[in-house]
């Protein structure tokens, strides 16, 4: 759903101040509308678009805002928009491929205000909260917390509890996840698929907030964690039916350079045999950082393959934001 597009949730589902703990219209204001957009060279436009659009959150006196890292991935150029109409220019300060956090520093005054963070960790299952979108209460929704557990997606991400609710919000990227006192608890990344009570229905993926703090300083200083970089293949992988399928492929990128190829199964990292994304993704992690050779045990056509790939760092494929 394109955010040019007039659009408003029903009245029933909208947050309202007379049933909040907090101030609602601060919380309106403090989300921007997030654009982007990106070189058509770049390595993610393919993917990912070379125009980007979703929502940012106000989570310092300063403007910093803090968004989904893929909004802003290798941007050129990003506008932020409050709800009062001030529209500034942005500078793509940091992204954080492990957890898919990114910072952008308005180069201008937004004059909104921000967010406290709160603990992802103290809501629970079945607790009611809050996805604020740009656009005040049109755009953001009552909903709830269903589920906290392990998500991997087949991009070499994993992360150990990320927050699911639903009803979903159709703009999910960068949205705000408030709990009942206004606190900021998660930033949005995706739409899935889920069972609940019985039924498949979509709801919205949410990075908790609690893995920020640990990164928060590193990524201000240095535009990335402060761990070493992972191993990165370059190869999506998919997990139909419980086998681990080689989907695509990064153009140039390690496992294309070792002779992996599309429709290759996954059966292990070198004896050591893996059965789900996670699994995987987590073993081939465990042999070292970035730049470590990765064996993999694979099939092709029924015959067993071996191939050692040669990471990467993800990074190194990507346009740097250039720091202050």
């Amino acid at each position: 759903m394109s955010e040019d597009q007039v659009w408003a949730f029903a009245e029933s589902i909208q947050p309202k101040a007379s049933e909040t703990q907090f101030d609602l219209e601060r919380a309106f204001d403090a989300v921007v509308l997030v654009r982007a957009e990106v070189p058509e060279d770049a390595y993610s436009a393919a993917t990912l678009g070379t125009e980007r659009s979703g929502y940012g959150a106000l989570i310092r006196e300063d403007g910093l805002v803090l968004t989904i890292g893929y909004l802003i991935n290798e941007a050129s150029q990003i506008w932020l928009t409050t709800n009062r109409g001030v529209v500034v220019p942005g500078h793509p300060l940091a992204y954080d491929q492990a957890t898919g956090f990114g910072l952008i520093q308005p180069l201008g005054k937004l004059a909104a205000p921000w967010f406290q963070r709160g603990l992802s960790a103290d809501v629970n299952v079945g607790d009611a909260a809050f996805v604020i979108g740009h656009g005040g209460g049109a755009h953001s929704l009552r909903t709830r917390l269903i589920a906290k557990h392990e998500f991997a997606g087949y991009w070499e991400y994993v992360l150990d509890e990320a927050l699911f609710t639903s009803p979903a919000h159709p703009q999910w990227g960068g949205a705000a996840l408030l709990d009942a006192q206004g606190n900021l608890v998660g930033t949005g990344s995706l739409l899935v698929q889920q069972e609940v009570n019985g039924d498949a229905r979509h709801v919205n993926m949410f990075v908790p907030i609690d893995l920020l703090d640990p990164i928060f300083d590193a990524m201000l200083k240095t535009g990335r964690s402060p761990s070493p970089p992972r191993p990165w293949l370059g190869m999506s992988t998919q997990d139909p039916g419980g086998q681990l399928v080689v989907a695509k492929l990064s153009a140039g990128g390690p496992a294309s350079r070792a002779g992996v190829q599309v429709g290759d199964l996954v059966l292990g990292v070198g004896a050591t045999r893996v059965h789900s994304l996670a699994e995987f993704f987590r073993t081939v992690w465990r042999l070292g950082a970035a730049g470590v050779d990765v064996p993999l045990t694979l099939s092709r056509a029924g015959d067993v393959v071996h191939i050692t790939v040669k990471s990467g760092d993800r990074n190194d494929f990507l346009r740097k934001p250039k720091l202050h």
